[in-house]
């Protein structure tokens, strides 16, 4: 008898479906096409004593390298790792930390690409994941017409979605679980679980209003949904292009034999009347500025991650401490 499709394999034939993690471990579970890294997961990934090998193998071979640089190294180490368990991409971070200086940010991601290079890796096999603030858009535009393709994260708002179609990086990245949980947070004791359900979350209507608007108008740059907080999100944007999902809720899915239907329709978009939309900086900078949402989430994002590079750093500094020490 014919075992009954979970809802992972239903959302596979949907969309693709990516790992948010840095737990390469966990991957085979799953099968994604792609996986999606941060500060945050190489953090967790490296204090994980499968891990601590890797982190002292990076520190020993580059003794002579700047913090940075050996962190750089490690991040492509990961990647590298990652890249041998899925058919298709992995994305990796610039530091947050110059997620408002759009040269350094473009040189960042230069550096990343030509590590990867240096490992036999392909240029289409690698997405350099940059902030979504002006300047990293700036940027990612720039690597773009270098061949180096990037994944705009952080992204909460429409202007953001325009500015990084007009820049035609090659995906951005909506945080669908950070919308829900401001918006969820503002409305305090007023807030009602089942007046925001499936197309009803705000997280989940901001995805759905770029994915039209993408498609309305030609945009090839890909849509990946992130940040998710439960089952109920992920399928309510079951056709979106990608979906970057966590272990647990893979999870969630691989348990579960529920029917999954399709709700984005790029078809559904040829008949919406939506107006084409363009940002200058100044506008760009407004639009945030009105937008409180927005600007509050990228700015709690970028210090999040900041905060994470920070502590990275320093178990680099204190394996490279001990490593002197037991010599």
């Amino acid at each position: 008898m014919t075992q009954p499709m979970t809802q992972l394999e239903a959302l596979k034939s949907l969309t693709t479906v990516v790992a948010d993690t840095g737990d390469f471990h966990q991957l085979a579970a799953f099968q994604p096409q792609d996986a999606t890294t941060n500060p945050t997961l190489i953090l967790k990934a490296v204090q994980k004593r499968e891990y601590a090998h890797l982190l002292q193998e990076v520190v020993e071979r580059n003794r002579s390298l700047s913090l940075e640089e050996t962190v750089d190294r490690l991040l492509v180490r990961f990647g590298c790792e990652i890249l041998q368990l899925v058919p298709g991409r992995v994305s990796t971070e610039v530091d947050a930390r110059l997620s408002f200086d759009e040269e350094a940010t473009y040189q960042r991601g230069k550096r990343l690409m030509a590590m990867y290079k240096a490992e036999g890796i392909q240029a289409d096999r690698v997405l350099i994941k940059v902030a979504a603030s002006w300047e990293g858009i700036q940027a990612a535009r720039r690597l773009e017409l270098d061949g180096v393709h990037t994944n705009l994260t952080l992204l909460f708002s429409f202007c953001q979605a325009v500015a990084c179609g007009t820049a035609k990086v090659q995906l951005i990245s909506p945080f669908v679980g950070r919308i829900y949980d401001w918006a969820k947070k503002n409305a305090g004791g007023a807030w009602l679980e089942s007046e925001h359900q499936l197309d009803k979350d705000p997280g989940v209507q901001s995805v759905r209003q770029i994915f039209y608007y993408y498609k309305k108008f030609g945009i090839q740059t890909e849509i990946m949904g992130a940040s998710f907080r439960n089952v109920g999100q992920i399928l309510a944007l079951a056709g979106c292009d990608l979906l970057t999902i966590s272990p647990d809720l893979l999870a969630q899915l691989s348990a579960h034999t529920a029917p999954v239907a399709r709700a984005l329709d790029a078809e559904d978009a040829k008949t919406m009347r939506l107006d084409e939309v363009q940002f200058s900086e100044s506008a760009f900078r407004f639009a945030m500025n009105e937008d409180v949402m927005a600007s509050d989430k990228l700015a709690e994002g970028i210090r999040g991650f900041v905060a994470d590079a920070r502590k990275l750093d320093q178990l680099l500094l204190d394996a490279g401490h001990a490593q002197t020490t037991a010599r």
